[in-house]
């Protein structure tokens, strides 16, 4: 069976997705920035609570996958207490200024998280040379590339997904996120021949939080739009639907 992966932030969506029945999760912080290092303590406390596999990103912030030294020293400092923690892979990235992966700088970081499974996440869709980028990636050892196809879905980027399964053959996982949903998980599946779904805001909803009392007259953070008395959540509802049709989908 194709495996699912989760991503999300925070200890309760990460109960839910294995409530609805996802094979692993993504734990991330700041997902509006398309994720950032989770807090020890995060990770703590989802370790300690979840019996399915659970990968960390390590990014130190969002914007580009180029760093600084400081930055870099960081991520180092993140695999060894995401190692610590007791998770079973770590998510990385990181690209040289012309958009190449920084070959030295992802084989000093896989020393260090090792034999923790090692996923490429989608600075591979920033690179300019998608096969020349999967190259390196075999070249490192990398066990997964997470992947929308260098496309704004991995619906619209499928074509691209397709042949990079079959380069990589079974030298590499390759796992198609962005945009997977109930609706096209199936047909993404079989247009690709890739055996793991990595899906994000379709299993979110706005739950509402627990404070009887609310403030109408302001919002904490910088979208006007938001509230602070809803909160996006992966919930157990919506993991089981992709669950169940990428399950009818392979029988």
């Amino acid at each position: 069976m194709p495996i699912l992966e989760v991503c999300l932030s925070g200890i309760e969506s990460a109960l839910a997705a294995q409530a609805g029945g996802a094979d692993r999760i993504e734990l991330c912080d700041n997902l509006a920035q398309g994720g950032t290092t989770p807090s020890l303590g995060m990770m703590t406390q989802v370790r300690q609570r979840l019996s399915i596999a659970m990968h960390v990103i390590i990014r130190p912030r969002g914007g580009d996958f180029c760093y600084s030294e400081a930055e870099f020293a960081v991520m180092q400092q993140d695999v060894l207490a995401a190692k610590e923690v007791g998770v079973d892979g770590v998510v990385l990235g990181i690209l040289l200024p012309d958009g190449m992966v920084d070959k030295p700088r992802c084989r000093e970081l896989i020393a260090w998280a090792r034999p923790l499974s090692i996923t490429f996440h989608r600075a591979f869709d920033m690179t300019p040379g998608p096969f020349a980028a999967l190259d390196d990636l075999l070249e490192l050892g990398i066990d997964r590339l997470l992947t929308s196809g260098q496309a704004e879905t991995a619906v619209h980027g499928q074509s691209l997904i397709h042949h990079l399964q079959q380069r990589a053959g079974d030298r590499l996982a390759i796992m198609a996120g962005g945009g997977v949903t109930a609706q096209n998980a199936p047909g993404l599946l079989a247009a690709t021949g890739i055996g793991e779904l990595h899906a994000g805001s379709s299993c979110t909803e706005l739950v509402p939080g627990r404070m009887t009392f609310q403030n109408p007259n302001l919002v904490m953070g910088n979208d006007a739009g938001a509230s602070e008395y809803l909160i996006p959540q992966v919930t157990a509802r919506r993991v089981r639907e992709l669950v169940t049709v990428i399950r009818l989908a392979q029988s």
